[in-house]
């Protein structure tokens, strides 16, 4: 039976793992060829093989995407070996939290570089082709969703640049939302909150340990659901647009 994904390309960023990964199986099992990206080649190799094992396709792009030539290098290929670009999933990201005062130099940095700039290069490199998708392909419409967070609603103590930086995806998502919504380019973020991936291992020691104690006793989301997410929003009719899909764990109350 025929996917409603079927005949498009998908592009997903940080597919090595947790939501990313989840992401790029879903939009797979929709009938999405995926292009996968991410550092870490041995994990996104491991998940293509899984992918490609069951008839659907997966290739594989390791690039750095707070780099601009290889964020841009990436999209050549996609387009090069898949043939156009349909989806694009902004899942790349980092989250390193604790007390403005203690952070260490470069944190930030870290940060506003790959969960700004990295979706910034990405974008700049995906428009074009996302506006010809959506003028040539039989569903008459193409989709960017970004992953953006609960941070990115409410800002609480230690969580002021990561805060900073999810707050701009937003922004940013909402003015190009109006921007390609002539074009039949649909732009969706989707704001998790605590997610069972490895995110919060990022972070320092000490700081760590306190989300961990946080977290403990919490029924965490898992990556699955925000690929759920991500699928139902890319999956509707050319009329529906979801703009903005917020997604708890059922026991977090910030």
């Amino acid at each position: 039976m025929p996917g409603p994904l079927d005949g498009t390309v998908a592009l997903v960023t940080g597919a090595s793992s947790g939501i990313g990964e989840a992401t790029a199986r879903r939009l797979a099992a929709l009938g999405a060829a995926v292009a996968g990206v991410a550092r870490r080649t041995d994990r996104l190799e491991k998940l293509a093989e899984s992918i490609c094992s069951t008839g659907e396709t997966m290739i594989c792009l390791e690039a750095d995407l707070t780099d601009a030539v290889q964020a841009t290098e990436a999209v050549r290929r996609t387009v090069s070996e898949l043939g156009r670009l349909d989806t694009v999933v902004n899942n790349a990201g980092m989250m390193l939290v604790g007390p403005v005062a203690q952070a260490p130099e470069g944190e930030w940095d870290r940060m506003v570089d790959i969960n700004v700039r990295g979706v910034l290069n990405v974008v700049r490199a995906t428009t074009s082709h996302l506006v010809e998708a959506a003028a040539t392909s039989r569903r008459g419409v193409a989709d960017m969703v970004n992953i953006s967070s609960t941070a990115g609603r409410v800002a609480r103590p230690g969580t002021a640049v990561y805060s900073l930086t999810k707050f701009g995806v937003n922004g940013f998502s909402e003015a190009l939302r109006q921007e390609l919504q002539p074009q039949h380019v649909r732009v969706g973020v989707v704001e998790p909150g605590t997610v069972d991936t490895e995110l919060a291992s990022h972070s320092r020691d000490g700081v760590r340990e306190g989300i961990e104690r946080q977290i403990a006793a919490m029924d965490l989301l898992r990556p699955e659901d925000i690929a759920d997410a991500v699928a139902y929003i890319v999956t509707r009719d050319r009329h529906v647009a979801v703009n903005e899909m917020l997604v708890r764990a059922s026991d977090q109350t910030w």
